[in-house]
């Protein structure tokens, strides 16, 4: 072939297969504008496969990222900033991407980067906190167990609500390519109901009976208390046509159904505060019924879709109150559900793992409290929303579409584990072997014993929500009491306890830590009387023993007066034991005044009063030994 002719041949095909690439392009933004993701992928992918661009990759990553399919939108955003660095909604996006495909290092450069642009934005500013907070976001991945409900019939299913022996949810079933939802090529929504008596073998859902679903969306539901009103979202259409602003928009729109007397629901009425020009949708009900939640991006809101409130005062709805900033961004909150105080309800900003996270707030001096991260596995670095709670309220529904797509999972609160290992030590000894160590279950009066080998160590197992009392004996050593409890524990655990054991030996003293007196006065000051309670245990739990407490003064004031001022002191302390239960047999008072000072504060030395209220101490001492016991 001649040289000349190929190349007017080679061109004209790269001419055509440019001109094929901005058709698609043309295409793809056109069905990008109208948020149909999935055609819009499409288009972007064979405008790709004609000629590699960067506008196309950032529309791609844009479409899949909108699409709920960040592994495929992480490799594009990956492309199109390596050959210009993203910036804006865009990079926060890749950010965003990255957080949910579990790599928060490499995240946290591109919310500084929006950062350095915006330094205000609080998506941006919560986001970063994220991906610091990798390791807390764990904490409570023992707490719960999470497994997919699998409903027969329907690709996707979210938003479930209890409903009498069952669910009322939302739904997709596969359909014909000409009846398909552009944005993921499945059916519209609509709502259904499943029975779960029997969890293990779920039968196929049901549409809802009656006049709700239509020809489009009809999304997030919620039922009255009584059980025969329903509040639900669905697209704003008139009969089969699709409505839309002018920008081409169509908007959720929020109705009211009432059950019949056939069982269907009927007589559908629109929410007062419903638009053309902005959304409303996903209702949640207070117990009572007479406050809603909803989620709409109406004007007055911080940013996105907020969560607003109205009241039914008996005469209609109330208009509509945005939340406020505690609970609302400039990111999306959406999904609200009451679970009895609580609210919870899903964002893509607060602190979270990536796409939405399940968030619980609750009323609070006037307002709410600062939204609480739900923490994994209930959160994931994808989407996750929808949490309620079932009758129990130890377990209940939450939607996500952490395997792909939007699915109704079951979780339920795991009974934690719990174990204590400790270790006994003495004076001289980092572990005391053939320590008998003694726990007690205060709650059922039961006791376990065991013996410490050569390291000194001990396990129990402890039930949750228990008091126990661990007790260690030992020959020549006082028998200590140490208190431990696994109440508002809610994760599995292993407790340590570190009990070390002081000389009982006749003559050994010790100083009482915290028992000090106001100058010129022996009353026993309240942060002494703590400190008095822990020496009555440990005369109680050593009857063989006697002791010698004696009090000390600083060298302020005459010696006789000192001696004086110590010995009230001393039998103050004393009587304090005795009444709180302490054997007056076994212990004595004596008081040395300022015989026995600590420091150099005597007579015409200068000192602060920290120095001399060291001097004004209580010191404990083993002064007998009962021979029975000394001879074990």
């Amino acid at each position: 072939m001649d040289r000349t002719v190929r190349q007017t041949l080679l061109l004209g095909s790269a001419t055509l297969l440019t001109s094929c690439a901005g058709l698609h392009l043309h295409k793809g933004d056109r069905a990008f504008d109208l948020m149909q993701y999935e055609r819009a992928v499409q288009h972007y992918d064979r405008a790709l496969g004609s000629s590699p661009g960067r506008h196309a990759q950032v529309m791609l990553a844009e479409a899949l990222y909108l699409r709920n399919d960040p592994n495929r939108a992480r490799a594009f955003y990956a492309l199109a900033d390596a050959a210009h660095p993203l910036s804006g909604d865009t990079a926060l996006h890749y950010g965003q991407v990255l957080l949910s495909t579990g790599e928060p290092d490499a995240a946290a450069p591109l919310f500084l980067r929006v950062l350095e642009e915006t330094p205000e934005d609080r998506r941006a500013q919560d986001l970063l906190a994220s991906t610091r907070d990798v390791a807390l976001f764990q904490a409570d991945r023992d707490r719960y167990l999470v497994e997919r409900l699998t409903i027969p019939g329907l690709s996707t299913a979210f938003s479930a609500c209890p409903q009498g022996d069952g669910l009322l949810l939302v739904g997709e079933r596969p359909a014909p390519t000409a009846k398909t939802d552009p944005w993921d090529g499945l059916s519209f929504m609509d709502l259904y109901t499943v029975r779960t008596a029997d969890a293990t073998a779920v039968p196929a859902a049901t549409p809802l009976p009656g006049a709700v679903n239509g020809p489009y969306h009809e999304g997030p539901a919620v039922l009255s208390p009584e059980g025969r009103t329903l509040y639900f979202t669905r697209s704003d259409y008139l009969k089969r046509r699709l409505l839309k602003d002018d920008d081409n928009t169509s908007h959720l729109m929020l109705f009211r159904a009432t059950l019949d007397s056939t069982g269907r629901w009927a007589g559908l009425i629109d929410f007062p505060y419903n638009s053309p020009d902005w959304s409303t949708g996903h209702p949640a009900l207070s117990t009572d019924g007479r406050t809603m939640y909803f989620v709409s991006d109406r004007p007055g809101g911080l940013g996105g879709s907020d969560i607003w409130m109205s009241e039914d005062k008996g005469a209609g709805w109330t208009a509509p109150v945005n939340l406020g900033p505690t609970v609302n961004t400039p990111g999306n909150e959406l999904f609200p559900v009451v679970n009895g105080r609580s609210l919870y309800f899903s964002s893509t900003a607060h602190r979270n793992m990536g796409g939405l996270d399940v968030f619980e707030t609750h009323p609070e001096n006037a307002g709410w409290s600062t939204p609480r991260n739900m923490n994994a596995p209930l959160n994931t670095p994808f989407d996750d929303f929808g949490l309620v709670l079932d009758s129990t309220e130890q377990g209940g529904y939450l939607s996500s579409n952490r395997e792909g797509s939007d699915q109704v999972y079951t979780f339920r609160v795991q009974v934690p584990t719990f174990v204590v290992q400790g270790d006994v030590g003495g004076d001289n000894d980092p572990y005391l072997p053939n320590v008998q160590v003694t726990i007690t279950d205060l709650a059922l009066n039961e006791d376990r014993t065991a013996i410490t080998g050569p390291d000194g160590a001990f396990t129990f197992a402890l039930r949750p929500n228990a008091d126990y009392r661990i007790r260690a004996m030992h020959a020549d050593h006082l028998t200590r009491t140490v208190e431990l409890s696994t109440k508002g524990l809610v994760r599995s655990d292993t407790l340590q306890q570190h009990i070390r054991l002081q000389g009982a030996r006749v003559g050994q003293s010790f100083v009482l830590n915290n028992i000090y007196y106001d100058y010129d006065k022996w009353d026993i000051r309240l942060d002494a009387a703590k400190e008095l309670d822990h020496v009555v245990q440990l005369i109680n739990d050593n009857p063989h023993l006697s002791f010698e407490l004696s009090a000390h003064t600083d060298a302020r004031g005459s010696e006789p007066y000192n001696l004086v001022l110590s010995d009230a002191r001393a039998n103050s302390a004393v009587n304090y034991l005795i009444r709180r239960g302490a054997d007056p047999a076994r212990i004595q008072a004596m008081g040395y005044g300022e015989e026995r000072l600590v420091n150099g504060c005597r007579n015409g030395v200068s000192c602060d009063e920290e120095e001399h209220q060291a001097n004004r101490r209580t010191e404990f001492k083993v002064v007998r030994v009962e021979q029975a016991d000394a001879d074990r």
